[in-house]
């Protein structure tokens, strides 16, 4: 379970953010832009196509100092570092850590690199925001949490599905009883496959870290915990041509069909994989239709377009009259915030609904389900979150 929580002042003494590691300035400029009276030194790690979304993001954030970019591509770190004015640029992570002093890593690296990357910055004091997943096993996630929570210091895992206005419509429906009982749940994520890196064709990578982590995410925020998994995942394109690497062969699943238990008999379904033809493309351009979908005694209730880029929530509770829709705006909900939001969190001790006991449950998760398609067995999980997280 989550430990209580903090108060604001205690917070800010335990992560340090009290003493000499936060960046003062002042509430308002004379223009009467508002600046944050906190702000967060921040380091990203990875400067490919991911960074393209955090770094607009991260430098308009007035919780946030870009501090430092660090690739081992070291033009790579050197145009992000131009194009948004970060003082700072490394070829090599031990010379980030060394470097500039900075409060948070936001790791954008390949989904191999994150366990080992996220522990050495844990290591070195420094809080850590990671891209999914937040490292390549649960066992090396929960000493991740443990070294974290030891050290005095904060982990969190991607992604931010949970902090969007429609899932928390659909938390708060699902709580108020709209639904009456919940039976089931489907969601299904998919493409085909992107063409610029190997990594998420390689052994650690695959369908299920990459796409299903999000629907993973959604379903257990709405339901709640997982208590076992029953999975079949397998390989559709044995080999694949790419851009860093050329032909390649395929050793992660790039198919995956993922069945739930989440208690009291209450049952979910995930399927997600690199071989979708899907006309709204990766981006999703113009998707009108549910991805997601739960079914009750008393009404369904369906997510209209993607969970990491939701357009509204289709909720029908009556026999006669069609569905209506409801939470038709992001409110500034985008994929690419949750490093943003943790800094904000950082800045003044105003928890997220993101956890990483919530990242590391789906990271068991995916674990469970690779076990399950080796064994043909049903996998009990261990890992637990604080749940709802949101409350009607």
């Amino acid at each position: 379970m989550e430990p209580s929580p903090l108060s604001r002042s205690s917070f800010l003494r335990r992560i340090g953010m009290l003493g000499a590691g936060a960046v003062f300035s002042p509430g308002f400029s004379r223009g009467g832009t508002y600046r944050a009276e906190k702000r967060v030194r921040v380091a990203v790690i990875g400067c490919g196509s991911v960074s393209n979304m955090y770094l607009p993001h991260l430098s308009r954030s007035p919780y946030v100092e870009l501090v430092s970019v660090c690739d081992i591509r070291p033009e790579r770190a050197a145009a992000q570092a131009a194009k948004f004015r970060v003082p700072n640029q490394y070829p090599h992570i031990d010379q980030l850590l060394s470097g500039a002093p900075f409060d948070l890593l936001v790791n954008l690296t390949n989904m191999q690199e994150h366990g080992r990357l996220n522990r050495l910055a844990l290591k070195a004091g420094r809080h850590v925001w990671s891209e999914k997943p937040m490292a390549n096993t649960y066992a090396e996630g929960k000493d991740l949490l443990d070294l974290a929570e030891k050290s005095g210091l904060r982990i969190w895992g991607a992604p931010a599905v949970v902090n969007s206005p429609q899932f928390a419509f659909m938390a708060r429906a699902i709580q108020q009883g709209k639904l009456g009982r919940v039976s089931a749940a489907h969601a299904h994520y998919g493409h085909t496959g992107p063409g610029w890196s190997a990594f998420f064709y390689e052994k650690g990578g695959g369908s299920l870290p990459d796409l299903g982590v999000y629907n993973l995410a959604t379903l257990s925020g709405l339901l709640g915990p997982v208590k076992s998994v029953m999975a079949m995942t397998s390989i559709i394109t044995p080999e694949r041509k790419v851009d860093d690497k050329g032909l390649i062969r395929v050793e992660a699943e790039d198919n995956a069909m993922v069945l739930m238990d989440h208690g009291n008999g209450v049952l979910s379904h995930v399927q997600c994989g690199f071989n979708y033809f899907d006309p709204y493309g990766h981006e999703g351009k113009g998707q009108d239709r549910p991805t997601i979908s739960l079914w009750g005694t008393e009404g369904n209730m369906a997510l209209i377009g993607y969970d990491w880029a939701p357009l509204s929530v289709e909720l029908a509770r009556s026999w006669t009259e069609p569905p209506a829709r409801f939470a038709t705006e992001t409110e500034g909900y985008v994929w690419e915030q949750g490093a943003s939001v943790v800094a904000e969190c950082l800045a003044t001790g105003k928890e997220p609904l993101i956890t990483a006991r919530h990242a590391l449950h789906v990271l068991e998760i995916i674990e469970a389900a690779r076990a399950s398609q080796e064994s043909g067995r049903r996998i009990r999980l261990q890992s637990d979150f604080a749940w709802p997280l949101v409350r009607g």
